[in-house]
């Protein structure tokens, strides 16, 4: 398989602007320095494999803290609700055996490392870090559903097994308590926390609203694309970089640096993820080789190439139009028009520029150097995939 990395990946053309007010961060200017950069935190900024180890050990630091709380917050929920729940986050099995765990943590570990980048104790953000993974959830949940995913890590999901009124209900119950717990923070900024927190979910259904109607649209733009990973993907980790600092009360700047970081991690995550969804190892994805292209997605490197790649373009439209199961020559021939019509290079070039202005934006936002540089090795972890 030909592989790229997206870290030696130039991209081919100078990336287009957009998805949502935090694109403004602009080109990298990692080189000006800032607050708080130190030698410490230098040696995070370039891709290598310590940035990996680094970033395994935040995730499971993470992990570790939050699981507890988060825990303690399902425990609340009723019955049906809680037993379902607990098999979603991986904790037990369907006939009640302890369950392999869940997924990766992401989102508590940038919650707690926003509380400790703003000077706060880490357990400062431990509310945040649960509330925001109970809002993650909830969309999973929700998703599932509306996607008629019947697996999820290769387990059957929520909705197959209980049905969908179920899994709605479940998902609801979650969103709740995750302001349930954030109110009962008990930082003075609580309150704060949870309108960030209700604000992000709105914008999370905004993107996907859009994202169920373009599957009925020939006509859908890069822009609107963008717009709507801002929505889906990027508000959540957004929220998830900042909303310790604003249990921590840090001062504005400081939080609005975090959410930039956490925005633009999510859009350039996001990228990655629509290129492995083309040309992704399956040992490595756990989907099929061409799994985007099987199902006709518009995804970003779909859409660039087709609103940008000229007659090339044109032929990919119009056969993401048609319908029915494509075979494997099929499949390989429209990726071939995906790359040959700049998507595939546009979306690396895009991914690298979303992920530099993630670390321009925490490395001169004064934060202490030690969460800093975490931040920095978990935006590398997350966002130099290989494809």
């Amino acid at each position: 398989m030909d592989r790229h990395r997206l870290a030696r990946h130039d991209g081919g053309r100078r990336p287009q602007r957009g998805g949502g007010r935090r694109g403004r961060a602009g080109p990298s200017r990692r080189r000006r320095g800032g607050g708080g950069v130190t030698a410490t935190l230098r040696r995070f900024l370039t891709p290598g494999g310590e940035h990996r180890d680094v970033a395994t050990r935040v995730l499971r630091r993470g992990r570790d803290a939050v699981t507890p709380a988060l825990q303690a917050a399902v425990d609340r929920l009723d019955d049906a609700s809680r037993t379902q729940a607990r098999y979603h986050l991986g904790w037990t099995e369907l006939d009640g055996s302890p369950g392999a765990g869940g997924g990766k943590a992401v989102r508590p570990a940038l919650a707690l490392l926003s509380a400790a980048a703003a000077g706060a104790d880490v357990g400062t953000g431990v509310p945040g870090a649960v509330a925001v993974e109970l809002v993650h959830n909830f969309s999973l949940l929700h998703d599932d559903l509306m996607d008629g995913d019947t697996e999820r890590r290769h387990r059957t999901t929520v909705w197959v097994q209980w049905g969908a009124s179920s899994a709605i209900l479940c998902g609801d119950a979650m969103l709740a308590l995750a302001q349930e717990v954030l109110l009962e923070a008990p930082s003075p900024h609580a309150a704060a926390a949870a309108r960030l927190l209700a604000a992000t979910t709105r914008e999370l259904i905004r993107g996907q609203a859009e994202d169920l109607a373009f599957e009925t649209r020939d006509d859908v733009g890069v822009e609107e694309c963008l717009s709507m990973a801002s929505g889906k993907t990027g508000s959540l980790l957004a929220a998830s970089a900042s909303i310790g600092a604003v249990l921590a009360g840090a001062p504005a700047a400081q939080v609005e640096a975090l959410s930039v970081y956490g925005h633009e991690v999510g859009m350039a995550f996001q990228l990655v993820d629509d290129l492995l969804g083309i040309w992704g190892d399956p040992a490595v994805t756990g989907k099929p080789v061409l799994s985007d292209l099987r199902s006709r997605k518009k995804s970003l490197p779909v859409t660039f190439a087709i609103r940008n790649g000229g007659d090339t373009g044109r032929e990919l439209g119009r056969w993401l139009a048609g319908d029915g199961d494509a075979g494997e020559d099929e499949l390989r021939a429209a990726a071939r028009l995906v790359e040959q019509g700049g998507g595939r290079d546009w979306a690396a070039a895009e991914a690298r520029r979303r992920r530099d202005a993630a670390l321009d934006a925490v490395t001169a936002a004064g934060l202490a150097p030690g969460p800093c540089g975490e931040l920095v090795a978990l935006a590398h972890h997350l966002v130099d995939r290989e494809f």
